[in-house]
């Protein structure tokens, strides 16, 4: 049974609203009796801490209790991350420009941090850069993140703009792979690959679209599933509106069969940082496969449990629960 605490304080905070229209939506999809669904839910979540939006993401309307029970839901996701992700250590996690002085040698690019009075040291990486990452140093899920071309710009007016609004982490632009800017030559399209204690639990991949330069699901991005064992993607995309796409609509790239340059290495280089901070063993690595070499974009100590186990990239319509407490038993 899921934690009880999780399920009160769940219960306390519920946007009951909400909740009633994802309860219309699931009928929408599977024409069972609204009433039948809401109590369906709310035993689901009692019994494996699967908030709403879980219940409707992950179709657990169409799944018996064993399978149900195979899912990583928001309550389980939260006691792995309770588990193993020390809270005093999760700052250099969060804060971007922690982690990238604890990561510098798996960046793989220039970076800087913007400060009031460092104009000079800005001009001249704009001079050695002319395409620029910045970011906010708090913000997730893309937040605040914009790709900036500096020839042309007003580089003093450009240094004001971006401290005013706390972009203050200046990046150069990650040069990904011939391979993997011909699915999506406008964003850097990320894998993530999630280590538990130190082992590769499971890895995504992530693909800009729409003309939006980041790869994020909540930015109009995509995602499909990376085969762990060969990194070959096996399963269609999927956006956050649920639409399911074989080929890229941008370019016309067949996106099932592709193989991930440098898989291995990728692969390794998580093991290997996974290892830096060993309060910290839960962890969803964003990185960009390089022209020559992966490069560690950022670190997630709260890992999104939502990509995971689309159905759409289900097998037997499990749930990865299983895999992940072979691996947290081991």
């Amino acid at each position: 049974m899921a934690d009880i605490r999780y399920v009160f304080n769940r219960m306390a905070r519920m946007d009951y609203g909400r909740m009633f229209r994802v309860i219309d939506k699931c009928h929408d999809k599977c024409g069972r009796n609204k009433v039948s669904l809401f109590f369906d839910c709310v035993f689901t979540g009692l019994i494996y801490g699967a908030g709403y939006m879980d219940y409707y993401q992950f179709r657990m309307y169409d799944m018996n209790a064993r399978e149900k029970k195979t899912v990583i839901t928001r309550g389980v996701n939260n006691s792995i991350v309770r588990k193993y992700n020390d809270k005093a250590s999760v700052y250099k996690f969060d804060d971007k420009l922690t982690f990238n002085r604890v990561f510098n040698d798996y960046l793989n690019r220039d970076w800087m941090e913007l400060k009031e009075d460092n104009y000079d040291e800005f001009a001249e990486f704009c001079g050695k850069h002319p395409e620029i990452v910045v970011k906010p140093v708090s913000q997730s899920c893309g937040v605040g993140v914009e790709k900036i071309l500096t020839v042309g710009e007003d580089i003093k007016a450009l240094h004001a703009r971006l401290f005013k609004n706390g972009q203050i982490l200046i990046e150069e632009v990650a040069d990904q792979h011939d391979a993997i800017n011909a699915i999506y030559p406008l964003s850097v399209n990320t894998l993530r690959i999630v280590t538990l204690k130190n082992q590769v639990a499971t890895a995504l991949f992530r693909i800009g679209n729409g003309g939006n330069v980041v790869d994020n699901f909540n930015h109009g991005g995509m995602v499909t599933r990376i085969d762990v064992d060969d990194g070959i993607v096996k399963w269609p995309a999927i956006d956050k509106d649920t639409n399911v796409y074989e080929v890229h609509p941008y370019t016309g790239y067949e996106l099932i069969g592709t193989k991930i340059p440098m898989w291995e290495e990728a692969k390794a280089m998580c093991v290997e940082a996974s290892k830096i901070v060993p309060e910290v063993g839960y962890i969803a690595w964003d990185v960009c496969v390089g022209k020559d070499k992966p490069c560690l974009i950022e670190g997630n100590d709260y890992p999104g449990y939502d990509l995971y186990q689309l159905p759409v990239h289900r097998e037997g319509n499990m749930g990865l629960l299983p895999h992940f407490k072979e691996i947290m038993d081991n």
